[in-house]
């Protein structure tokens, strides 16, 4: 149980203490940046699936 409190301890202040954490502005442009290339990403593999879908669409109809 000792193990867990010190580790507990030293967690926290290591947190608190060592590291550097984000500007709120940093995080917001950081986010945006995420969320925009989510989306750009997202549509261009739906381009590609609707592209396969109506080449497969046109494949089978052909038999």
């Amino acid at each position: 149980m000792i193990n867990l409190i010190n580790y507990l301890t030293q967690s926290y202040e290591e947190m608190i203490h060592k590291v550097s954490w984000p500007s709120l502005n940093s995080l917001q442009n950081s986010s945006i940046l995420v969320l925009v290339a989510s989306l750009i990403f997202a549509i261009f593999i739906g381009l590609i699936d609707l592209g396969f879908e109506n080449l497969m669409s046109v494949f089978y109809k052909s038999f």
